[in-house]
């Protein structure tokens, strides 16, 4: 009977050989973050079951926190992962021959995971790093936005951008991509589904994708698709004639001030072209005026000489309705930021409010 194996997701050669061994055993793979405090490691040990039995076909159990934290698992069978790794590699036109991968950010999540799993299962080289490192001979690589911002990436043939919004133009080599644990990465690229990814939007306006690629189940057993294979993945969007996506955002992070709609990744990406403006996230707090008011949490890019509130309003205003310009505005040293560099929204209402 196949079991669950946990492994220790240190990025090195060491995780990839402990992923085939398990594999060729027939066991599944729970990728372990060593960046967890013991408790929080037990526990994530204990909710996912490792060591207990998994179905025949299971690949991997990926650990991933919903609203109230709690660990639950995202279950990946062979198969799954197989019709991923072969869409990707045929949409970036990737040459075993000639390319290499880099893997680069944390394999405990999919942003680094997927690299190894797509690399191992297409047999295309691959370089394993526990940071990014220019000096690795690779021609593809993901990161996320914040680390684009950070390194030179013109000489790789494709980069693959996901981890959160991403609203900046970018280099012709930069591809964009949309996804989840739940559907095995990403499944969108620069709008695009991959081959055997259907995408639609439902009657709420939230997106939900069908593809060979998605989860089975939750670890507990509980499937979020539906009778007909559809995933909700809690992402308001909507698709063009022409099957193109474009997401505007978590369905949580709608702002309804003055009764006027406001996306936060909308507004995040206007005030992030702002030349005073190193990142930012964008949110609502409670108004007893406008119901909610639009919040502006920013890292300027020169802390001795900071963008106002007006100036900042006057430039969204310049882009957008004047209802979708922040009212409040706090300065912070950093944004905090959990899995795979995403702005962790539930933690942005501890920053000290104006």
């Amino acid at each position: 009977m196949p079991s669950l194996v946990a492994i220790e997701a240190e990025a090195g050669e060491g995780f990839v050989a402990g992923l085939r061994r398990a594999w060729d055993r027939g066991d599944a793979v729970l990728p372990v973050d060593p960046r967890l405090p013991a408790p929080a490691r037990a526990a994530v040990l204990e909710a996912l079951g490792a060591g207990l039995a998994v179905d025949d076909g299971d690949a991997l159990v990926v650990a991933t926190s919903g609203s109230t934290g709690t660990p639950k698992g995202v279950v990946l069978t062979h198969d799954a992962l197989a019709a991923a790794a072969v869409a990707v590699s045929t949409r970036l036109g990737v040459d075993p021959a000639t390319d290499r991968w880099l893997a680069c950010l944390p394999v405990s999540h999919m942003g680094g995971l997927g690299v190894v799993v797509r690399a191992v299962l297409t047999a295309t080289p691959l370089t394993v790093r526990p940071a990014f490192d220019p000096s690795a001979d690779a021609t593809l690589v993901a990161l996320v936005p914040t680390l684009l911002d950070r390194v030179d990436t013109r000489s790789y043939r494709v980069v693959l951008a996901g981890g959160s919004a991403d609203w900046r133009i970018r280099d012709p080599n930069v591809v964009h991509t949309y996804g989840m644990t739940e559907t095995g990465g990403g499944v969108v690229y620069d709008g695009v589904p991959l081959d055997g990814v259907e995408v639609r939007a439902g009657d709420d306006g939230q997106l939900l994708v069908r593809g060979p690629g998605l989860l089975r189940c939750y670890r507990d057993g509980t499937d979020p698709k539906d009778a007909d294979g559809w995933l909700p993945t809690g992402d308001v969007g909507s698709v063009a004639d022409d099957g193109r996506v474009h997401v505007q955002g978590r369905v949580g992070d709608l702002i309804v001030t003055g009764g006027e709609n406001v996306w936060s990744a909308d507004v995040e990406g206007v005030l992030r072209s702002h030349p005073g403006v190193a990142d930012v996230a964008v949110t609502g707090r409670p108004d007893p005026e406008w119901g909610a008011a639009v919040v502006a949490i920013v890292v300027p890019a020169d802390p001795s000489s900071a963008p106002t509130l007006d100036a900042l309003r006057a430039w969204v205003k310049e882009r957008r309705p004047a209802f979708a310009a922040p009212r409040r505005l706090v300065l912070v040293d950093a944004l905090p930021r959990g899995e795979g560099g995403k702005v962790a929204r539930s933690r942005l209402l501890d920053e000290p409010g104006p």
